[in-house]
């Protein structure tokens, strides 16, 4: 039982793999030292847990050797390390990468052998060799293309496989399948890697000796990203380092680590002496975009043909899946808000443009200079008022052609009350107050409710005639006045279904915020705040507004200063909601995966990252059992209570790749769907956590 608990707790459970760029110390010319530095990495690497190590090209000889590459006591010499890399490998559990010059047919080829358990599973040539500038490789090497045959003995193995287009699967692990390139491969037009991606290729290695000039890590660096985007796989580099010859270049041993564009791990550059980088790729994340990008399996159908001359090299890999091994990679604990300042302002600006753009849009599409917009002293709706304003200023138009209501009912706090009057002022718009609770009360008489009768029931129906009330006096104020109702609610409450249907928050003549989740619209009420962009009045209030709890003020009572009903209390945090629902949405993501990203980002407060301006206050951490309530929370309200209601929202732009929940744009699901799957999945989440030492 302990062993299965621990195990749930290891990356490789959840389709993770740790992998390593490693950079030896080299010294020219001495294959002896340099296969002496390259196990000293791969020990290294295993003991990290990684079962993949990719190392530079040629460097079990090194790559600065010029002419000596055609001296035949080098030769032999590096063939010998190779020997010596493969009988080290027997008790080494990682697959090893290593470069070496390779004689095949009286022809010299820069290759890149794949070892493995006293094994050499395949051998790779260089594909495109450089002989311009300061590279000279087609006077010693042949290119891969020149290849006869593809099979080659070599360190005693009979019938290794040889050539460009090999891939190198895992039969125990499905999705774990990579490709080798080297060096120049990635720079030209069309690499290799791009036809072994589409031929299932989830991982691309590249072996490197690419000398450093001014400026050109930067380059290495669109290139390693661009590729893996493009290709969506991971991409790891290893350039050569310290103890190439400096003649006339020189070397900065630049690893990479890169999944799907996304940066993992990076060495620092100009150190002397080995390194050893590792980093996790997420194999569910590289296979579900795939799958769900159609235009990559379109171009697998345009170049089928020679796809099909890429053969498979099967292997059995010994996986570290037993006991805890948590990711050392870093998640974000808000992965719609981005950690690093510059980075978060940079969204928060681009975020407030788009829903802007989307609203100018709409008012001149529809002729329509005026906006209706119910004002609560929440988030949601201070949010929506500052898109709003911008939009006025945008189309040259006072602000007093924004009608802002606010409406007052059984459960409005005062606190909540007077920070909407004081926003609505300092915006500048035209503000009325409509008291809500002659009308209801009228509705509750009508319908017979115990409220009317001074019986104290709060339920739904109580709460819903506020809701439905404030949405009525909304859209015939927009009829009276020619204005367009701008909607409140936002990506989080329609995620759960947190809002009333139809006539309620849920429907407006357009919506700002409906794919803008909660812990975004905090930051970005935040970054206004902060950059004081609608002047130090506002900024006081929104200040305020940050500071007070999440409530639809639908029941009656105050705590403290602050609304007795409390939505994170019903429907859980939104700070780890809106974490369930980024993995879920964007990637479609089994909830055991989720639950094991959402501990490792949140179990620890001194652990992960942190979006900057949050106050520490709030900082807390959620435990296994916390995360597996809210997420069966999560699980049941979106997959089978609450679709229905996002069948029909109301018009809203896309902001982030995060995705939406417009049945128009990103999501179309059934409205009488089940949970059973996931909420059966739910149940392999343990209830308690090992110590982690």
């Amino acid at each position: 039982m302990a062993e299965q608990l621990a195990s749930f707790f290891n990356l490789y459970r959840h389709n993770f793999v740790r992998v390593a760029s490693a950079v030896p110390e080299v010294q020219v010319a001495d294959p002896e030292f340099n296969a002496q530095q390259t196990l000293a990495l791969m020990r290294q690497a295993a003991q990290s847990k990684a079962i993949l190590a990719v190392f530079p090209e040629l460097g079990l000889s090194a790559y600065s050797c010029d002419d000596l590459f055609h001296q035949q006591a080098l030769l032999k010499r590096t063939s010998e390390a190779l020997e010596e890399i493969v009988r080290a490998s027997k008790e080494l559990p990682i697959v090893a990468i290593v470069g070496l010059p390779v004689v095949v047919d009286g022809l010299l080829y820069n290759c890149a052998a794949v070892v493995y358990r006293a094994r050499v599973l395949g051998v790779v040539p260089k594909t495109y060799l450089p002989n311009y500038r300061e590279y000279y490789e087609m006077r010693q090497f042949t290119p891969a293309y020149s290849a006869l045959r593809r099979r080659i003995d070599l360190c005693g193995f009979k019938d290794v496989p040889f050539g460009n287009r090999l891939i190198f699967q895992a039969r125990n692990h499905p999705a774990f399948k990579f490709h080798v390139e080297i060096c120049e491969d990635l720079w030209v037009p069309i690499p290799p890697s791009s036809y072994a991606a589409l031929a299932g290729a989830t991982v691309l290695v590249n072996l490197s000796a690419s000398n450093i000039i001014v400026g050109k890590d930067d380059y290495r660096r669109q290139l390693v990203a661009n590729q893996s985007s493009r290709c969506i796989a991971a991409y790891i580099y290893s350039g050569a380092g310290t103890g190439e010859s400096t003649t006339d270049l020189a070397w900065d041993g630049h690893g990479m680590i890169y999944e799907n564009g996304t940066c993992v791990a990076e060495t620092p550059r100009f150190t002397y002496g080995p390194k050893l980088v590792v980093g996790e790729i997420d194999l569910d994340r590289l296979t579900a975009d795939r799958m769900r990008q159609n235009s990559f399996g379109q171009s697998v159908r345009q170049h089928r043909e020679l796809l099909a001359e890429f053969e498979k090299v099967d292997f059995d890999v010994e996986l570290p899946s037993s006991g805890v091994l948590l990711l050392s990679r870093s998640y974000e604990r808000f992965p719609y808000v981005p950690a690093e300042a510059s980075l978060r302002d940079q969204r928060c600006r681009e975020v407030y443009e788009i829903q802007v753009q989307g609203l100018v849009t709409r008012l001149k599409a529809a002729k329509i200079d005026r906006i209706v917009i119910g004002v609560s002293g929440g988030l949601d709706s201070t949010h929506a008022l500052l898109v709003c304003a911008r939009a006025m200023d945008v189309m040259g138009l006072p602000r007093r052609n924004i009608l802002a209501c606010t409406m007052p009912g059984f459960a409005t706090s005062a606190r909540t009350l007077a920070q909407a009057e004081r926003l609505m002022a300092a915006i500048g718009c035209e503000a009325r107050h409509i008291d809500i609770r002659p009308s209801c009360m009228q509705i509750l008489r009508e319908i017979g409710h115990p409220f009317a009768r001074g019986e104290p029931v709060y339920d739904v129906t109580f709460e819903n005639v506020q809701a439905g009330e404030r949405t009525n006096y909304l859209f015939r104020l927009a009829n009276f006045c020619g204005g367009l109702v701008v909607g409140t609610s936002d990506l989080s409450e329609l995620a759960l279904g947190w809002c009333t249907y139809g006539v309620g928050d849920h429907m407006a003549h357009y919506h700002v915020n409906a794919s803008v989740p909660k812990t975004l619209i905090q930051h970005l009420i935040r970054w206004v705040a902060e950059t004081r962009g609608l002047g130090d009045e506002i900024s006081a209030v929104l200040n305020e507004v940050l500071a007070t709890e999440i409530s639809p003020e639908l029941v009656p009572g105050e705590s403290e200063g602050q609304p007795a009903q409390r939505s994170e209390a019903q429907i859980g945090p939104y700070e780890l909601q809106d974490f369930h629902l980024y993995y879920i949405l964007r990637f479609g993501y089994a909830p055991t995966k989720v639950a094991f990203l959402a501990y490792c980002a949140w179990h620890d407060r001194n652990r992960g990252l942190w979006p900057h301006g949050y106050p520490p206050s709030r900082r807390t951490e959620y435990g296994i059992r916390d995360i597996k309530h809210w997420l069966r929370v999560f699980l049941h309200r979106f997959f089978e209570t609450t679709q229905y209601k996002r069948s029909c929202i109301a018009n809203a732009p896309k902001v982030g790749s995060g995705g939406s929940l417009s049945p128009r744009g990103d999501y179309r699901a059934p409205s009488d769907s089940k949970a059973t799957a996931w909420l059966t999945e739910l149940e392999q989440i343990p209830d308690s956590e090992p110590e982690l030492g």
